[in-house]
């Protein structure tokens, strides 16, 4: 979903060869992601046959949105003919955003589709991909042998889904990382972040990278590429990577702290609000203004993370008996922020 311009198929294919000889094997796309699968398709049956450096084998993964099986399963043909391969190495339920939504499909069949899918020799794992938080994720992950989840997670929402994280490494499931560097935003503010680079000749990218790579509970991260000095930077991350020690870990901590005092860590103590209100995810969305500076960055997180529109007008349910705020560990000005999110949203219905 990273490349630059889709136009160029020949800048785009090299950009996947290029991270194929730094030896990069896991490669992430949809049928949502313009025209990434067809630009895959050209470079994938020829990696799939060749492997990457190192010698390591090459995986793809792709999704599907939709909620019937009929449905799921033309996605799932449409991504064969596009990639041009037998198989969808991982194979995943796609933007889950809410428990309702998970058992919605999976009452519609969408599951049993998927079973029958694998059994067919179509799909080789069977994943779910999620903006849940990490409570719900676990939940989930308890009710379907999926093999893998993929989720965001990065130095700045950590918190808010390592419940999530334990409990895919409890059942044995793989973790793959969406977003490690937050979307962008830690290389964007990279002096806000410059406590992630521990050690000398650290970039933040870098050390945002050891930061994941040091947890054991996850397997794959995936880093959007648009260049080859960005595939050079991440790859590098990999290559010089060495456990971290207890006082870069201290310094981590504490760098995090001190940055985010101001933002919400997830902790969902504000929940649940008697009138329904998912006030973690608004405030959620709200961590981005402060990071990037303007209300469009909040509505657009809503929307594209948690499938809440301008439209919506749950807000408007809001009494602001202020329980949330009272709950608030960190003392947030919550009902604030969530009165200003609600004038954004109406203004821009």
């Amino acid at each position: 979903m990273r490349f630059r311009d889709q136009k160029n198929v020949d800048a785009c294919v090299d950009l996947v060869r290029y991270a194929a000889a730094a030896g990069i094997n896991y490669f992430d796309t949809a049928p949502g992601y313009g025209e990434s699968e067809a630009l895959m398709g050209r470079i994938i049956p020829e990696l799939k046959r060749q492997g990457v450096a190192g010698g390591h084998p090459v995986y793809v993964a792709t999704k599907s949105n939709k909620t019937k099986p009929g449905e799921v399963r033309r996605d799932l043909e449409c991504s064969l003919e596009r990639l041009g391969v037998d198989a969808i190495d991982f194979f995943h339920m796609w933007c889950v955003v809410t428990p309702e939504e998970y058992r919605r499909r999976k009452a519609n069949g969408v599951l049993r589709e998927l079973d029958r899918m694998k059994d067919e020799g179509l799909i080789r794992h069977v994943c779910l991909s999620t903006h849940m938080a990490g409570p719900d994720i676990a939940a989930t992950l308890g009710d379907y042998p999926f093999d893998s989840v993929l989720l965001g997670y990065s130095p700045i929402n950590s918190a808010y889904r390592t419940e999530g994280v334990d409990g895919a490494a409890a059942l044995g499931r793989g973790v793959v990382v969406m977003n490690p560097l937050g979307g962008g935003v830690i290389p964007r503010h990279a002096d806000r972040f410059r406590f992630l680079a521990t050690r000398p000749g650290d970039s933040v990218v870098g050390g945002a990278l050891r930061f994941l790579l040091d947890d054991s509970r996850l397997n794959v991260l995936l880093v959007g590429f648009s260049e080859k000095r960005e595939i050079d930077e991440a790859a590098d991350a990999v290559r010089r990577f060495e456990p971290l020690s207890e006082a870069e870990q201290q310094r981590i901590r504490q760098g995090l702290n001190e940055s985010f005092n101001a933002m919400c860590t997830g902790c969902r103590y504000c929940e649940p609000c008697p009138q329904g209100i998912p006030v973690s995810r608004y405030l959620e969305a709200w961590n981005h203004r402060q990071l990037d500076g303007t209300m469009d960055d909040v509505l657009m997180r809503l929307r594209a993370h948690w499938g809440i529109r301008a439209d919506n007008h749950t807000l408007d349910e809001c009494t602001e008996c202020r329980r949330c705020e009272t709950a608030c560990t960190q003392q947030l000005p919550v009902v604030e922020r969530l009165r200003a999110i609600r004038c954004a949203m109406n203004a821009d219905n």
